[in-house]
């Protein structure tokens, strides 16, 4: 009886699952394109949760319930397989890319894996998540710095409110004439207006670098001109971040970097999870977490040169002048002036959400959301007692009670005695935030795609330890200048038919309103002086403004043969603020040699609207002169100042871009694209010189009199620009090496031409004073201010459970014309940067399928930013002759770079920045965890 219960429970158990048998299943996971084996990909025992990723070599094993007898295998990017599990038990699955990946927006045209879509009419580059990473780099930003030739940002040298976001663009046109794109909706621009002399002065973007780079599946850059398609900001291209979205696996990410000082350190969380329901549903989260702490490359002051500024100098033994010995002990004691320049600290948290979830067989509702908050600490220009003493509102003790004022004034030495002077900090708090809902259907061939996408920007600044001197003893050493918004509401419908299998048209509409706002400082930021180092928005500059513009677009996409296709696109636009503007685009394709090498070209005319930051941001600042308050600073377009110059209000930038390019594709291993693009800009909009006249007879002179004005700056259709250039894209990968699988990537954008074409177009009132709305300096930064060339050149090697990339990029020259100091010589003088060769190497190793880290060396060699002074112009220029005296003798020389440098303080870049930055060598570690 005993042995039958036995038996009885021997089989209840062997029947019941969790006691069931298993069997030990294994393989390999390869790319169908090269063979080589995919790291990460799920393997996953159908119906059931049972799965494991595979590791560095695309290898697997795991425990199969009896009775199961298929597995999935899925990876991003590629199409998902069903495979049944042969009597062997080893499982030999080779992957193929997923064309579907690559037709999710508009920009996602072609098919195929490469960096680079070799048979696309257009020319598209394709980032995945790894090339992002392995570059080390903490933002999404600068990733895309040492990932994309034809991109740049760089960190600006002067700080304050840039420290929130960096100036980029792509082909030297900007930030504003590049779209960003979330999932194919358009990203809301950033508040803030760039005023620095830096490159995209006078110009906004989006906030790239609040963009989690653990979030992102893949970015997509169009390097074509796309009105036509997207409207108003694609004269350059199209940039669109495609988010992560069905769910493979959570991860964790911990990083940590410092640069080679022993600064700069940074330290980073990055989460990332999901879920995935019903019949192709899926949510898909990321939360960032970083900090990233101040770096100082503070350059050693210049004796001779701040006594030019600040004392009383006629020569080199100027040092020795008694008048002079305050200046010359502090930098004794204080060789940096306490300067503490380089790049602020930054605190970012960020979240993001993408979700799917299908509703019927056909349709599927879709929503993405994103949120930002950033803080940022900078400092601005230590204030030396010999520069400013406030009246001792501020009074940093020198241990010594040494006096540095130099007064004689015995009532000031018992006042400043031990006064070693102060610092500004500047603070800025970041929102930005963007959210997409919308529903996709199929129904009869017909794709309709209904969206509505909000989002934000909102700037608010702080400053602390400075003074407002005209408030004297009542002045707070804390302010808020205030701060700007920026919002936009955006509603899409998108309809797609394949009328044939040759022929697709689409159409749609797209509406949108923005609103920029002008957040006024509190009152003793801006009253008499206002708040040193940054003054306060005036009250009276503050202000709400909206626009409204409606657009529709009609476009067909037509193979005329199998090789031949022909894709034509219009589009007309109406803003509520400066009229409509209609654009259009033909492009076309054609393969030959069995599909091995492509011919394409595109022409199309295209349109960039006025940001409202360029049409009503107003910034004045009042100052002492000539005993008596007079204003200087940007008057927008609508003002009265802007009336009497005759400056006309703004209105589109019109764009003529053409593209001829070449593929040749001769293995599913290799690609090389070549591309040359030429982009003519008509009434391009430019953030003038600061314009004055000291002939008071001049309308000029009589104008700025009448306003009580000191100079004037302002926004103004006012040149004509074109650009020219080669982007060329070549790829190798797969190739067999020292028993592992090495790639080859090297990609390179050249410069041919990058000019103004005729004159500015000034005023009568200025230019009948002999004054221009375009200085040298700023023609110099529109037109010289990126790498002449940028050329990335990159080896990918995997071997068993390592895997190492070096990349290095080859910054072409970069020059600077600045006429703060030196006078009329400047027109003949330029600050030259050296081409430099940043190499960067990453290298990772998987533990386990769960576990693996990566150590990355940026800037490997510690290359620095090289400059010098250069003879430019020709011998008969006025000023050549006296600008080639200075270069040759040896103290004007000196003085001159003193000049450019702010004595010294920023001696690697001097104010208007580099190519790339001064940070040298950073250390980075990451260590990742699946599950």
């Amino acid at each position: 009886m005993s042995k039958l219960l036995l038996s009885a429970l021997l089989c209840l158990c062997l029947a019941t699952p969790g006691w069931a048998q298993t069997r030990d299943v294994s393989g390999t996971i390869t790319d169908k394109s090269d063979g080589s084996g995919i790291a990460g990909a799920n393997v996953t025992v159908k119906g059931t949760t049972t799965g494991v990723a595979t590791d560095l070599n695309g290898k697997f094993a795991l425990k199969v319930p009896a009775g199961a007898n298929t597995l999935v295998i899925s990876f991003i990017g590629y199409v998902s397989q069903e495979v049944t599990i042969p009597a062997t038990n080893v499982v030999e699955v080779a992957l193929e890319a997923s064309a579907s990946e690559l037709q999710e927006v508009v920009v996602s045209v072609g098919r195929g894996t490469q960096r680079t879509f070799v048979d696309t009419p257009v020319p598209v580059d394709n980032l995945n998540a790894k090339d992002l990473a392995s570059t080390g780099q903490f933002t999404f930003d600068k990733a895309l710095q040492y990932r994309v030739p034809s991109f740049n940002t760089i960190n600006t040298p002067v700080n304050d409110a840039t420290t929130l976001l960096d100036p980029y663009e792509i082909r030297n046109l900007g930030p504003a004439r590049t779209l960003i794109l979330i999932n194919g909706k358009r990203k809301n621009l950033s508040s803030l207006l760039y005023v620095q002399f830096a490159p995209g002065r006078g110009e906004t973007g989006a906030d790239l670098s609040a963009i989690p780079t653990d979030a992102i599946k893949r970015v997509e850059i169009l390097r074509d001109g796309a009105s036509a398609q997207y409207g108003s900001d694609a004269i350059a291209g199209v940039m669109n971040v495609i988010l992560k979205d069905k769910f493979e696996y959570s991860s964790l990410n911990i990083t940590s970097g410092v640069t080679s000082k022993g600064d700069g350190g940074s330290y980073g969380l990055s989460f990332n999870s999901g879920s995935n329901f019903g019949r192709g549903g899926f949510v898909n989260y990321t939360l960032r977490l970083n900090q990233t702490d101040n770096a100082v490359r503070s350059g050693i002051v210049d004796v001779p040169t701040e006594i030019a500024t600040f004392g009383t100098y006629t020569d080199p033994s100027s040092v020795n002048d008694p008048a002079n010995a305050n200046i010359v002990n502090y930098l004794k004691k204080y060789p940096t002036a306490n300067n503490v320049n380089g790049t602020g600290t930054t605190s970012l948290a960020a979240f993001n959400i993408n979700v799917g979830i299908p509703i019927s067989e056909t349709a599927k509702l879709y929503s993405n959301a994103a949120y930002a908050g950033k803080k940022v600490i900078s400092n601005a220009n230590y204030r030396t007692p010999y520069w400013r003493t406030d009246f001792g509102l501020l009074h940093t003790p020198d241990p010594n009670g040494v006096d540095y004022t130099g007064s004689t004034d015995p009532a000031d030495i018992a006042l400043y005695k031990g006064y070693i002077g102060y610092m500004p900090t500047f603070e800025g708090d970041l929102k930005d935030y963007n959210a997409t809902l919308g529903v996709k259907n199929e129904s009869n061939g017909w794709t309709h795609d209904v969206s509505f996408t909000t989002g934000g920007n909102e700037q608010l600044y702080t400053v602390n330890n400075t003074v407002n001197r005209g408030l004297g003893k009542f002045s707070p050493t804390s302010f808020k200048p205030g701060g700007f918004q920026f919002h936009h509401i955006v509603g899409n419908i998108d309809i797609t038919k394949t009328i044939t299998n040759n022929f697709t048209v689409a159409f749609g509409s797209e509406a949108r309103t923005e609103t920029y706002k002008i957040i006024a400082g509190d009152t003793a930021s801006y009253v008499k002086e206002g708040s040193n180092s940054f003054p306060g928005i005036r009250a009276e500059n503050a202000a709400t403004n909206s626009r409204f513009n409606m657009g529709a677009y009609l476009d067909a996409s037509w193979d005329i043969t199998p090789a031949w296709l022909v894709e034509g696109t219009v589009r007309a636009e109406r803003y509520s603020d400066f009229g409509n503007a209609s654009v259009g685009k033909l492009s076309t394709r054609l393969k030959m040699a069995d599909d091995k090498f492509v011919l394409r070209g595109s022409a199309s005319t295209g349109f960039r609207a006025p940001t409202l930051h360029q049409i009503y941001a107003q910034s004045t600042q009042a100052s002492f002169a000539g005993g008596t308050i007079v204003l200087s600073g940007l008057f927008n377009n609508n003002s009265k100042q802007a009336f009497a110059l005759g400056i006309p209000k703004l209105k589109a930038e019109n764009s003529v871009n053409l593209t001829v390019g070449a593929g040749f594709n001769p293995s599913s291993n290799l690609s090389i694209t070549a591309d040359f693009y030429d982009i003519t800009i008509s009434n391009r909009i430019v953030y003038s010189s600061s314009i004055t006249s000291s002939d008071l007879n001049s309308t000029l002179g009589q104008i700025l009199a009448a306003g009580n004005l000191a100079s004037v700056q302002f926004f103004i259709n006012g040149i004509k620009t074109k650009t020219q250039g080669i982007d060329i894209v070549g790829s190798y990968k797969g190739l067999d090496f020292a028993q592992g699988k090495l790639g080859v990537n090297l990609a390179g954008n050249i410069t041919l031409t990058n000019k103004i074409v005729g004159t500015p177009n000034d005023p009568a009132a200025i230019s009948s004073a002999g004054a221009t709305i375009l200085n040298a300096q700023v023609k110099s930064l529109l037109t010289e201010g990126r790498p002449l060339y940028k050329i990335i050149g990159g080896l990918d090697y995997s071997r068993g459970h390592w895997n190492v990339v070096v990349n290095s990029t080859l910054f072409g020259t970069t020059r600077f014309q600045d006429l703060d100091n030196g006078g009329a010589i400047m027109n003949n003088i330029k600050q030259v940067f050296k081409p430099g060769l940043v190499t960067d190497l990453n290298v990772g190793y998987q533990f386990s399928r769960h576990i693996s880290a990566s150590f990355t060396v940026n800037n490997l060699f510690n290359v620095l930013p090289k400059w010098s002074l250069q003879l430019v112009g020709n011998s008969s220029d006025a000023n050549y002759a006296a600008a080639k005296a200075t270069l040759e003798d040896t103290v004007q020389r000196n003085l001159l770079e003193g000049f450019l440098t702010f004595s010294g303080r920023y001696r690697i870049l001097g104010y208007n920045g580099a190519q790339f930055s001064q940070l040298g060598t950073m250390f980075m570690g990451q260590i990742s965890f699946k599950f």
